[in-house]
């Protein structure tokens, strides 16, 4: 498979060195509208085809599927143009502005017969994988609560400054990947209460969230996530959990320890391995992009829908919705109000 990637910013960097690493796949076009970045890698990355105007790119073609790694207040445009282009699409998260623009590329991408998936990479993440598996398998029986937190006070606006402008800020930069490890685990929820805070003076959005989640299946879950945190050792930037079963419980603390406790106790270090590109603390989040790029691959070559499709992310983007939603109004959202 051939592919093109739109935006060479910060996190593309990771999908390009990850690209190289997937099998079955090659870059062989980048676009993006500041010149001086898109030569940087293109050279880095060894790719002759540059664009500065993603309909020009699609005009030429000569690629199978689009990686759309820009803002989101392009994905619609983008994501529409690819499928009318024919191509398979994976796209950065959060996926779309809105709900109804998520539908709007779930139905363009369904209507051109192509594969649409979001790159919501951090249930990917090995150790999550690990605890998912535990779960999956039964061992600790019917799960009835769990608790799932990203707490840290490590400075993302740095490399990524454009965080601090947005009115949103944690539950839709974040929060939004906990919440769908939340669905790995438990499955979709029907209603979520939350209340969010502004710790840091500097940002615009909200730093502190803490979200309640009832699922359908049953099981009550919490989502805490904050950046105004500070903790010695610094965990960012890993994800925490705690799944109650009724014949056991499982948990994945700081460190990469996971643990599972029924008739007797046993824990396993599932420190993810550090790639030659990658680099610690980051080396979690790196790994799950090789993951979940050959995971897209894969499933575009056999013909079946990824796990973080486009429309399974609709289920995600509600929760993200609705908790904004909630912390607004002091109320329970039921997530067939959207």
């Amino acid at each position: 498979m051939k592919g093109a990637l739109i935006g060479c910013g910060f996190f593309a960097q990771n999908q390009l060195h990850a690209w190289r690493d997937t099998d079955g796949v090659e870059i062989v076009a980048l676009c993006d509208q500041d010149a001086g970045r898109l030569a940087q890698t293109a050279a880095d990355f060894d790719i002759t085809r540059t664009h500065r105007d993603a309909a020009e790119m699609f005009a030429k073609g000569g690629f199978d599927f689009v990686d759309i790694a820009t803002t989101v207040p392009s994905h619609l445009p983008l994501v529409k143009m690819a499928a009318e282009a024919g191509v398979h699409i994976i796209c950065q998260k959060p996926f779309a502005e809105n709900l109804t623009d998520a539908r709007a590329m779930v139905a363009a991408a369904d209507a051109a017969q192509k594969t649409l998936m979001v790159h919501e990479n951090f249930r990917w993440q090995s150790a999550i994988q690990a605890a998912l598996y535990v779960v999956k398998s039964g061992s600790i029986g019917d799960p009835f609560f769990g608790r799932f937190s990203f707490r840290s006070g490590y400075d993302v606006f740095s490399g990524q400054p454009y965080l601090a402008e947005g009115a949103r800020f944690i539950i839709e930069d974040l929060g939004i990947h906990i919440l769908d490890i939340a669905r790995a685990f438990l499955g979709d929820a029907d209603r979520i209460a939350a209340t969010t805070k502004r710790i840091n003076p500097k940002i615009k959005g909200e730093d502190v969230a803490t979200m309640l989640l009832t699922h359908k299946g049953g099981a009550t879950s919490v989502v805490d996530c904050s950046y105004a945190t500070r903790r010695m050792p610094e965990t960012f930037p890993q994800t925490l959990l705690e799944i109650d079963g009724t014949d056991g419980t499982v948990r994945l603390d700081a460190g990469y320890q996971l643990s599972v406790t029924g008739k007797e106790t046993h824990s396993v270090d599932v420190n993810p391995p550090v790639l030659p590109w990658a680099e610690k603390p980051w080396h979690n989040i790196q790994e799950s992009v090789l993951t979940i790029q050959q995971h897209f691959v894969d499933c575009v070559t056999k013909g079946r829908p990824p796990q973080t499709s486009g429309a399974d992310n609709l289920q995600t983007l509600a929760l993200v919705e609705a908790a904004y939603l909630s912390a607004a109004e002091g109320r329970t959202v039921r997530l067939s109000e959207l």
